[in-house]
């Protein structure tokens, strides 16, 4: 099982750049990658900011870019997203739901089970889990008893020690209660998020949270700052998450322009 994932994509619409970049371009270029792989990625997990300003002609352009994937797209909201916007420029993606609330849902298609966890809190930069998403998560996790789990969200659980980040990670008490239940459930094989803009690996709680880098612009590895700055000389990137039954490898792919 292949799994690809993209993350912090900050697609706008045309003629807008995020930090300079071209962000639609970009994800483009990392689109293109994917779509010619052999053999095909048998999904892709998109993890959060998938557009700049959550408008409804911004995910429409997303749709665009994303069209020439022919394998299932699975995707949850970041701080930049709405999630109204997204559920009108996605009605034939039936996970999504209906209504206000958050996007969490199951995908049990596939070797693995894979779990979404919608860490979003509208007019927030930072994420965090409420009662009943941490008991829907448990239900979940009992009715897949006998299988290996992924989690995918947009907020890492971790502290990275790029401060700025850490400040609008997810919050510490829903960290903590997401990390007793992972020391109790070992069949989750990883945590997979995005918002920091660089690879970032860490073992916690008995598993691996991993960070996807972004297909728009990495993050300056700045473990003073105060402040975010675009690293834009460093490439967009995706990541390839590969279940060979027993053990979940990840790789990370920079993808420059040819």
């Amino acid at each position: 099982m292949l799994i690809a994932q993209i993350s912090d994509l900050h697609i706008t619409v045309p003629d807008m750049r995020v930090a300079g970049v071209d962000t639609a371009a970009t994800l483009t270029h990392c689109v293109e990658r994917l779509a010619a792989m052999k053999p095909q990625p048998d999904l892709v997990l998109a993890t959060g900011d998938l557009v700049e300003n959550g408008t409804v002609d911004e995910y429409r352009r997303l749709r665009e870019v994303l069209a020439p994937l022919r394998v299932p797209v699975y995707l949850i909201p970041g701080n930049h997203d709405d999630r109204g916007s997204l559920r009108v420029a996605f009605p034939d993606h039936p996970y999504i739901g209906p209504g206000n609330g958050p996007i969490d849902y199951v995908v049990d298609r596939y070797e693995l089970g894979l779990i979404a966890l919608d860490t979003t809190i509208p007019g927030e930069a930072g994420g965090a889990l409420d009662a009943p998403q941490f008991d829907w998560f448990e239900r979940e996790l009992r009715r897949m008893a006998e299988r290996r789990v992924l989690v995918f969200l947009h907020h890492p659980p971790i502290m990275t020690g790029i401060r700025y980040m850490d400040e609008i990670a997810l919050e510490a008490s829903s960290a903590a209660r997401l990390g007793a239940i992972v020391a109790r459930e070992p069949r989750i094989e990883r945590i997979v998020c995005g918002h920091v803009h660089r690879g970032v690996q860490a073992l916690w709680h008995g598993t691996v949270v991993s960070i996807c880098p972004s297909t728009a612009f990495q993050g300056i590895l700045n473990l003073r700052g105060d402040t975010f700055d675009a690293a834009t000389d460093e490439p967009p990137a995706y990541q390839l998450h590969y279940w060979n039954g027993t053990e979940l490898v990840t790789h990370t792919v920079a993808v420059t322009a040819e």
